[in-house]
């Protein structure tokens, strides 16, 4: 008995196996890169289920017993989108799910490329990111002015003075959700570098840097937004720096050493930005705060999280 099991799984892997290098050798993938949305068609030469295709988070805009098409934007769809010298591009992996629910059996990457407009700035470029929930949430970063009324007229900024920086999730179909920037970086990269890079935010939500420094959180308007008002770092002057910050959604009501948003203040100590009263919760940023489980925003689930970047901006040594 016990053979003829082993028997059965081995022919089982082996029959996914095949269909793996079948999906590989004798499908075709027609990419079509506009400027706005993609266009794919899966034409497969063999026997896959096409309804299992995934592009992303997505499933096939349409789809027959052998061919499954997506047009879809880069907004949407975990598109992630990049801009690195003189290119903007989008990436992302079009897969087919195991059968057996075992995990995804072949990977297919997707990436379109375009040169970057002349008159491109990041200010224009706010890199949008879907998650799953119970309906799509939508993160935004974005670089402001000032007093943070508008987009930055420049992503030059003199070392010293303020680079205002706007996190955003949408939550219009959901319970109002409290924005947290829990670890930020800034890389010379569109990706993290981690033996090179600068520390920002760390330790779940402090503001590392306004201990050196005069960075801080600005105080909130909305509970979905989160504004930070960093002050230009010695970091890679004059080169291109990224951004990179992790990006929570989190129960406004479920705040605690985990979830939070510190900066420290001179002369005073570190201040939890939603309430002053409870700055205990940020004692811990002087040593480590440790993750737990805490009540969600969706039931039975914790926060929801997207890595997101910004950039490039660079910082100069001489004031503009």
């Amino acid at each position: 008995m016990a053979c003829a099991v082993m028997m059965a799984f081995i022919w089982h892997s082996a029959l996914l196996l095949s269909l793996v290098a079948a999906l590989s050798v004798f499908a075709d993938v027609k990419l079509d890169c506009r400027p706005d949305f993609v266009s794919l068609v899966w034409t497969d030469r063999h026997h896959a289920d096409s309804s299992l295709l995934r592009l992303g988070d997505c499933v096939p805009t349409s789809s027959s017993a052998r061919e499954a098409t997506f047009r879809v934007a880069y907004t949407s769809c975990n598109f992630r989108t990049m801009v690195t010298g003189n290119q903007v591009v989008h990436t992302n992996d079009l897969t087919y799910l195991s059968p057996d629910a075992q995990g995804e059996t072949y990977v297919h990457h997707v990436v379109c490329v375009f040169g970057r407009p002349k008159d491109w700035s990041p200010v224009s470029y706010k890199p949008v990111f879907s998650t799953f929930g119970q309906s799509d949430l939508v993160f935004h970063m974005a670089l402001m002015n000032e007093d943070f009324s508008g987009p930055a007229e420049s992503t030059r900024f003199a070392l010293g003075s303020f680079i205002p920086i706007l996190a955003r999730v949408e939550d219009n179909t959901h319970q109002p959700l409290l924005l947290l920037m829990e670890e930020c970086i800034a890389s010379t990269t569109p990706e993290k570098q981690p033996d090179h890079f600068y520390n920002i935010i760390g330790n779940k939500g402090c503001l590392l840097d306004s201990k050196i420094s005069h960075s801080k959180f600005e105080q909130r308007e909305v509970s979905s937004e989160m504004r930070l008002k960093l002050q230009a770092f010695r970091f890679a002057l004059e080169e291109e720096v990224y951004i990179h910050c992790k990006l929570v959604a989190w129960d406004p009501s479920g705040i605690d050493s985990t979830k939070k948003a510190c900066h420290f203040i001179k002369g005073h100590g570190w201040e939890l930005v939603d309430n002053p009263a409870h700055n205990d919760v940020c004692d811990c940023c002087e040593t480590s705060c440790k993750s737990r489980w805490s009540r969600s925003v969706t039931s039975g689930k914790r926060g929801i999280s997207q890595n997101a970047v910004l950039g490039p901006l660079t910082i100069t040594e001489v004031r503009l």
